[in-house]
């Protein structure tokens, strides 16, 4: 008979389903109506304002562009510019009709200067069109980052009532997009020569965080008239990362004031700790069990934490005032037996066949003295 042995599967919740929320409590006021902060490491929801909101993004929009093109383009490809990437309205980095720009450019120019002809040049060149690149987008976001209330019009956040998302959801994309090391880059540059044959400049990185908030490896700002003022912010210190998200500030300054107050008690009070793959828990009746691989979860500075297993086969870390840290859901699976040597002599013997087991006979037949 076989025997079980129960792991641990990563599916851990975030706010979805039976997600743990953050403290509500915070030392601090925000002007953004909506906020929130997360451990890029361990996903884990640090603080939250009305963070499942539906709101417009704005140029936060080219995140999720961004990382498209490079998971599922070659930047080396020559993208012809189209007259209608020439006409898109709002911040460019005017391009000309017919030119040609090389897809990895034209990702510099959306993420760094925040160019909306660079956005639809990318939509029309994956699927010749903003409204065909929109269907891959929101495909992509759903199926492949797992977000729940978002749709995307156009790869560059230009208003439409049907263009929407929330701060939970643009944290999880950024998340995901910052594991990208060709995105990390391309967002943390600062500042970079563009040779077009309509502009010859620098450009500079719209995302004034990179020069005044230490730490700070991108990510992107944004603003139309009916979203507000929006910022997407991933910053670093000492192997510790966060990513804050503040939609519809009244003003820019206010949006970055707001993001560093997040990311300031983020940096302030929390940290994240890992149990290693082989850490063991008992159940209540008595099963070994097992994490399936590393886990990730950020707990309060000097706080004290408890491993329990609940009646779900789920292992809760418990915080402070008993708050629940974070669920992880338990499997269980087959684990063959030990098997003693007469069961492997005969099993053995069974896979030779008539004409093996002959075989052996007459070889001690003829060994026979």
């Amino acid at each position: 008979m076989k025997q079980l042995m129960i792991v641990a599967c990563l599916s851990t919740f975030f706010i979805y389903g039976n997600g743990v929320k953050a403290e509500s409590n915070k030392p601090f006021q925000l002007n953004s109506e909506v906020a929130l902060l997360i451990d890029q490491t361990s996903g884990d929801l640090v603080y939250e304002q009305f963070s499942t909101q539906k709101m417009y993004p704005a140029s936060i929009t080219k995140i999720i562009t961004g990382i498209i093109a490079i998971e599922q383009g070659n930047l080396d490809d020559i993208v012809t510019i189209s007259k209608e990437a020439t006409e898109v309205i709002g911040t460019r980095v005017y391009l000309l009709e017919d030119e040609e720009v090389t897809l990895k450019k034209l990702v510099q120019g959306l993420l760094i200067n925040s160019g909306n002809d660079a956005g639809t040049a990318i939509a029309e060149h994956f699927d010749g069109s903003e409204e065909a690149f929109a269907k891959r987008m929101n495909e992509f976001v759903t199926e492949e980052i797992g977000t729940v209330n978002t749709n995307f019009t156009n790869p560059h956040g230009l208003f439409d009532e049907e263009h929407y998302t929330t701060a939970l959801d643009m944290a999880r994309i950024t998340q995901y997009a910052m594991k990208n090391e060709t995105f990390r880059e391309i967002v943390s540059t600062k500042e970079l020569e563009w040779l077009g044959e309509g502009w010859e400049t620098t450009i500079y990185n719209h995302h004034r965080l990179l020069w005044d908030y230490e730490g700070t490896t991108g990510v992107k700002n944004g603003f139309v008239s009916q979203s507000g003022y929006t910022l997407v912010t991933s910053a670093e210190r000492d192997n510790q990362e966060f990513i804050a998200v503040t939609l519809k500030a009244p003003n820019a300054k206010m949006a970055y004031q707001d993001t560093m107050k997040l990311l300031n008690y983020g940096f302030e009070n929390y940290h994240t700790k890992m149990l290693p793959e082989d850490k063991r828990f008992q159940g209540e009746d008595g099963e070994e069990l097992f994490l399936e691989k590393d886990l990730y979860f950020t707990q309060l500075l000097d706080e004290s934490v408890d491993y329990e297993v609940n009646q779900r086969n789920q292992l809760e870390i418990k915080g402070q005032e008993d708050r629940t840290i974070k669920r992880v859901d338990l499997k269980t699976v087959d684990v063959e037996p030990v098997q003693t040597k007469a069961e492997i002599d005969l099993e053995a013997a069974e896979s030779k066949g008539i004409l093996g087991r002959m075989f052996d006979f007459l070889v001690q037949l003829f060994s026979f003295k």
